[in-house]
């Protein structure tokens, strides 16, 4: 008993990490790019995706493409639920991405 809870102690906290968004792509990318997209989505916030998909060209555009497909699979089934704070910094991403 002992040992399995000292299991769950070491394991919940991996689970949960697992649980949350977190990209590991470097920023700037359009893998970077797209995963905010996603997120976005998750948080239920207004993405304005035309805008994302037109600051690229040519292969990079097709990047963008191939990696937002991959994620929107991958989140169809994500929880959309975010913190207040993670809400607003993935906003305020959305903005610059979409400035560009």
């Amino acid at each position: 008993m002992r040992v399995a809870r000292r299991w769950l102690a070491v394991l919940a906290p991996l689970a949960l990490a697992a649980c949350q968004h977190q990209t590991s792509y470097l920023p700037g990318t359009p893998e970077h790019s797209a995963a905010i997209v996603s997120r976005g989505y998750d948080c239920g916030l207004r993405v304005e995706r035309g805008r994302v998909v037109a600051a690229y060209r040519g292969a990079e555009r097709q990047r963008f493409v191939s990696a937002n497909q991959q994620m929107a699979v991958r989140s169809y089934n994500a929880p959309r639920h975010c913190t207040d704070g993670e809400r607003a910094s993935v906003a305020d991403e959305l903005r610059s991405i979409a400035r560009r």
